[in-house]
């Protein structure tokens, strides 16, 4: 997942002579305020401070934000995923303005980032981010998921509407995440928008063809998208580290192949791929299906900064291997379509939305805010391009990535492992790794931990785990009793004790409620204060 992909990817679209068919976009960095369409402010906060030497103390030795193994704190992890996000939202912005028919962002595709938390490699969620964009233009928005790992994080955020469809083809069966059932379909208002095609280890170009083509083009005669959004994670692929499908690069360009016939605003995402060389030639040839072009190229390689990367064969392909397709026993495919289409059968044709108006720019850029942030972020991105070119330099010549993959862990789950996955996958105490597969507990937000500098007051402990989101920090609370807004006034700080002195709401008695306000209140004086 590290962005060297991307770069590596660049590399290659240029030496094919495809940017001058394309408009090369610079996309502006996702603001906090952006990220926060979907995601806790509590959580982007987080990801904004937290560096690897404050990591542990900050997510309550791993209990919350950065749960487990599968994400670490890096540095530059917010710029990270400013850029990432930004690149989905611009694309997202060109496509509803009509100034792109088709828009790419390699960098994007990060599918499994919750509200709250990271997941499977994924710290900003930048497809729901560009799908919250396009739905600000347009009715219904369809989202395609070819990654072969389940899309639970886009599924999570558009399981109760209807204005956007989710569909993902992917691997399911003691597989990371767990989800992805053709049960699965949707609740309330979008009871039937989310569908699911699990499918089995070593699917090939011809039996996956055979539930795609089917299925999506049911989904666009039924919901009539407006636009399509498509995850092309690489995955899926045959050969891939983490993967275990047999699709070859043809057949998994052929579902942007697909869509292109149909003439309707894409959007290209990137996503998973973990054998480094087989996902640039895939992205490189997706991007010459979305030109229209994937015939006129040539299949041999031509010659990059990365051309000894794609030895010994040095040509554009990605070929199938020797696995055993598991979909085909069973005629468990047929089944799988059948039931797919089935649910479609089921829903009514376009849903409607009403007329709204669409303000063409923000408040912010309307009023002029944000014009002197362009300066600084284009210092920024210099310095930032400065510093990783210097420590790309400083890597020994062993570091370089080899054509031979490194050994992987093959050991069997153990008893209590299997047990705890047959149970439950959704219990909140526990997750799964996307690296190993195996199901972990994750350990209880301790109050009393150092970072929690409250932690004799269990009773505030409880409710800070079950308190709804404060979006900002204000002097102000909803009180049950009365229905009404109270406003609090704080008191100085015991400087002896370090410790909040007694607060009151205005006209009332102190309540449980309102001394974690204070205590939180103080929490951030004590940040500006120092010791």
């Amino acid at each position: 997942m590290k962005p060297h992909r991307v770069r590596v990817t660049h590399e290659l679209v240029t030496a094919y002579d495809m940017l001058d068919q394309m408009h090369v976009l610079r996309p502006r960095r996702a603001t906090p305020e952006a990220m926060t369409a979907f995601h806790t402010d509590e959580y982007i906060h987080f990801l904004n401070r937290v560096t690897p030497e404050t990591v542990a103390e900050m997510t309550g030795n791993g209990s919350r934000f950065l749960v487990g193994e599968d994400n670490p704190a890096f540095d530059g992890i917010f710029e990270f995923c400013s850029i990432s996000a930004g690149g989905s939202i611009c694309a997202s912005e060109r496509i509803a303005d009509g100034s792109a028919d088709i828009a790419i962002n390699w960098a994007g595709g990060l599918h499994h980032a919750k509200k709250r938390e990271a997941s499977g490699f994924c710290y900003i969620n930048d497809i729901v981010l560009g799908i919250l964009e396009l739905l600000r233009t347009y009715p219904r928005v369809l989202y395609i998921d070819i990654d072969c790992h389940h899309g639970d994080g886009v599924e999570e955020a558009f399981y109760m509407t209807d204005r956007v469809m989710t569909c993902s083809f992917h691997k399911f069966g003691e597989y990371f995440p767990g989800t992805g059932t053709q049960e699965d379909r949707g609740r309330g208002k979008g009871k039937g928008y989310s569908m699911n095609v699990p499918l089995k280890d070593g699917i090939t170009d011809e039996a996956f063809k055979s539930v795609f083509d089917p299925i999506i083009a049911k989904i666009l005669d039924v919901y009539q998208p407006s636009a399509v959004v498509l995850q092309c994670g690489a995955d899926s692929l045959a050969g891939d580290r983490l993967g275990c499908f047999n699709i070859t690069m043809e057949g998994h360009a052929h579902c942007v192949q697909f869509l292109r016939k149909y003439s309707i605003p894409l959007i290209l995402l990137g996503g998973g791929g973990y054998t480094v060389k087989n996902v640039v030639r895939t992205w490189t040839y997706e991007t010459a299906c979305a030109l229209g072009i994937e015939k006129d190229i040539d299949p041999n390689l031509p010659w990059s900064s990365y051309f000894e990367w794609f030895g010994p064969r040095y040509r554009l392909e990605v070929l199938e291997n020797n696995m055993d397709d598991l979909n085909n026993k069973d005629g468990l495919l047929d089944k799988i379509r059948t039931t797919a289409l089935q649910q479609l059968q089921e829903l009514a044709p376009a849903p409607s939305v009403g007329m709204h108006d669409v303000p063409r720019e923000s408040v912010g850029h309307h009023l002029g805010l944000r014009n002197f942030q362009v300066d600084a972020r284009d210092s920024l991105d210099s310095k930032l391009a400065q510093h990783a070119r210097y420590v790309y330099d400083l890597q020994p010549e062993s570091d370089t990535p080899s054509d031979t993959s490194d050994d992987e862990d093959s050991e069997d789950e153990d008893e209590d492992t299997t047990s705890r996955a047959q149970r439950s996958m959704r219990r909140s105490q526990q997750r799964m790794s996307i690296l190993t597969g195996q199901y972990f507990d994750v350990p209880v937000y301790d109050p009393a931990h150092p970072q929690y500098p409250y932690g004799e007051y269990e009773h505030v402990a409880v409710m800070a785990r079950t308190a709804k989101r404060r979006f900002f920090q204000s002097g102000a609370r909803w009180d049950e009793t009365i229905e009404d807004v109270v406003a609090k006034r704080y008191y100085p700080m015991s400087v002896a004790g370090m410790m909040p002195l007694p607060m009151a709401g205005v006209g009332m008695p102190m309540g449980l409620g309102q001394q974690y306000a204070a205590d939180d209140m103080m929490e951030d004086d004590w940040e500006e204060m120092g010791p």
